[in-house]
């Protein structure tokens, strides 16, 4: 969905993530850690789709196939730019020229590491659509961040730390790094930017200078620290996926999600609940989540790729799987994993069960200690259990395998065939009672152990 209205000169947006990130001391690279479950860097690509973007070009260092490949999946080939070697945020930008330099509109510059960035937050620079446009923000703490040196309504320049005046230090309003102007303006620009600074870099921000003197309009837009902050280290990825669970749960509240200790639900970047829901303390969304109205999600559960209908209920300690799919008023209870099943409507499996592949029909009901046996060491197979049918506890259902509507299976057995509608299955041993066994057993041992005691 575009935030733009469809008037709007097109646009196109370039990404940075050619850093190292070696202060991340992972070998992931840094852009691929998630925040809400999702990389970094895909939140960039989600906020430039939003934006409307028709061209998004990523840049990428040579040092990580791992990033390169993900960016292909995802945009293809054609939408990767490279910098080698890393010579500064301007000698980044101009990587993408290639790519971008016949594209008539205008381009964004973000970054793929900044992921609580939104398109509504970068919407603003576009406005001005024949000069250069930056996001600020005011920093509680300014340190190292560039400053923003405004007269008035115009932007003066945006001045590195390092080559600061103490006057120009004590300024509060920073710069995030995110830049937009015309292409050809942009380009321009940067053939013009040197790297005689102290970093002996090229840096992206002296475009600003550059254009004034050109007469090209210079504009700052703010947005909130939080929104613009970056991750370079495993404490930062911390403090951002705090941010976001925090702005996930208070969304949540507002749309009438019934959470009684919401610090301790962890919410993915796609959760979906319905209003009328109830989550107790202690539960994960992963990805993939949907849930809908009017269902309860019990204490210390994990939902990821699966999705819950209404009146249904889930645990407490129960895991949902990608596939798992409960039906109206269906329930997956203690320590029950589900994976890859449909559970039809009022369906349960109430206790320590493991139901993977298969589906399980509308009022059955699944024994404590039921196994699904989905795997012989190659392949998946299905097991079908029909309408109204019980299955025994301790059974082991092994897949393929149906299960008819109506069908008992007997509590302890193992279930190789198909059992038609109505039958009684039993797949176990026949007892047999030794009488006296156990008696004199236990006084034969008895008797043994005092003798070596002696």
């Amino acid at each position: 969905m575009t935030t733009h209205s469809p008037t709007s000169q097109k646009r196109a947006a370039i990404i940075l993530a050619a850093g190292q990130g070696t202060r991340m001391k992972s070998p992931l690279p840094k852009v691929l850690h998630p925040v809400g479950g999702r990389a970094m860097l895909d939140h960039a690509i989600d906020a430039a789709q939003a934006l409307g973007c028709e061209r998004i070009v990523v840049v990428v260092g040579a040092h990580s196939p791992q990033l390169r490949a993900h960016v292909a999946k995802r945009l293809g080939e054609a939408a990767i730019a490279v910098q080698d070697p890393p010579l500064g945020t301007g000698h980044a930008v101009r990587a993408a020229e290639g790519l971008l330099g016949d594209f008539d509109g205008q381009v964004v510059v973000t970054y793929g590491d900044v992921p609580l960035l939104k398109a509504a937050d970068i919407e603003p620079v576009f406005a001005v659509s024949d000069g250069v446009a930056v996001i600020g923000f005011e920093a509680r703490e300014p340190g190292a961040y560039g400053r923003l040196v405004m007269e008035g309504d115009t932007l003066s320049a945006i001045t590195e730390a390092k080559e600061a005046s103490a006057e120009v230090l004590a300024i509060t309003a920073c710069n995030s790094g995110v830049m937009a102007a015309p292409a050809g303006l942009l380009f321009s620009l940067l053939a013009e930017v040197t790297n005689a600074n102290a970093k002996g870099e090229y840096y992206l921000t002296d475009v600003v200078e550059l254009a004034r003197k050109r007469g090209a309009p210079t504009r700052a837009v703010m947005a909130s620290e939080d929104s613009v902050m970056g991750v370079n280290a495993q404490d930062e990825l911390a403090q951002a996926e705090a941010l976001f669970q925090k702005v996930q749960r208070e969304t949540f509240l507002a749309a009438g999600v019934t959470m009684a200790a919401p610090e301790t639900v962890h919410f993915a970047w796609d959760t979906e609940i319905g209003a009328g829901t109830t989550v107790e303390p202690f539960v994960v969304f992963g990805p993939g989540a949907r849930i809908a109205e009017g269902a309860r999600i019990r204490s210390f559960s994990h939902i990821e790729g699966a999705t819950v209908a209404t009146a249904a209920e889930v645990g407490p300690y129960a895991r949902l799987r990608p596939g798992a799919a409960l039906g109206e008023g269906a329930k997956v209870g203690n320590f029950v994993e589900v994976k890859n099943v449909a559970m039809g409507k009022g369906a349960k499996a109430n206790h320590l069960a493991y139901l993977g592949d298969g589906s399980v029909g509308a009022g059955a009901n699944i024994g404590a200690g039921t196994i699904f046996c989905n795997y012989d060491g190659f392949f998946k197979y299905r097991t079908t259990v029909g309408e109204g049918a019980f299955v025994g506890s301790n059974s082991a259902l092994v897949a393929p395998v149906t299960i008819g509507a109506g069908a008992i299976v007997g509590s302890g057995s193992v279930i190789t065939r198909d059992v038609a509608a109505g039958d009684l299955a039993l797949g176990r041993g026949q007892q047999t009672t030794k009488t006296g066994w156990a008696a004199r057993f236990m006084d034969t041992m008895r008797a043994k152990k005092a003798a070596k005691a002696k």
